[in-house]
């Protein structure tokens, strides 16, 4: 019966419904703790394949035995995300939702001229070809041409540390434009 001076819900019903509030919250709090990530969750990353006549080659085996399985990207540890069956060849990834992308033995990228601007990144130079919401890095001075995408949210930590394993197993060749 409500409080005849105050029209307040009697005593038992103000602390029944503080206590159900308080469960509730408790409830998600738990839910929110427990439910899997999206990194597990996400299942095996699918990918369209793209031509990449020499994935057998001795250098991009030698690449991919090499990168870790870890990359840093802007302070947030992206893992090796299983790929898809079929998995195009010499391909790997990192993260989800935006994964990290690198594939190796491809062809010589179109964009790669005597007037096309490189970046040098860690002693391995880098071509860059803008896209919708990412950039695709070409390592072109290796035995085999190797592409990074990479998310524009992604910062700078996967293109250093994939050049750091570019220039320790790979040595440089000079540029070849045809």
């Amino acid at each position: 019966m409500p409080d005849p001076d105050t029209g307040a819900p009697p005593r038992v019903v103000l602390v029944a419904a503080a206590a159900l509030a308080v469960a509730l919250a408790v409830a998600v709090a738990v839910f929110a703790l427990t439910r899997p990530s999206p990194a597990d969750s996400a299942g095996p990353l699918p990918l369209v394949p793209v031509p990449a006549p020499f994935a057998g080659s001795p250098g991009c085996t030698t690449l991919l035995g090499a990168v870790p399985t870890e990359l840093t990207s802007n302070g947030t540890a992206l893992k090796v995300r299983a790929l898809a069956s079929p998995a195009p060849p010499a391909t790997v990834a990192w993260g989800s939702g935006d994964p990290v992308v690198l594939r190796c033995g491809l062809d010589r990228p179109p964009e790669l001229t005597p007037s096309a601007q490189l970046r040098l990144v860690n002693k391995v130079q880098w071509l860059q070809v803008p896209g919708e919401g990412a950039s695709t890095w070409y390592v072109v001075d290796r035995e085999v041409y190797a592409a990074l995408t990479v998310p524009d949210s992604a910062g700078t930590g996967p293109l250093q540390a994939v050049s750091d394993t570019v220039a320790a197993k790979l040595p440089p060749r000079p540029l070849r434009f045809s």
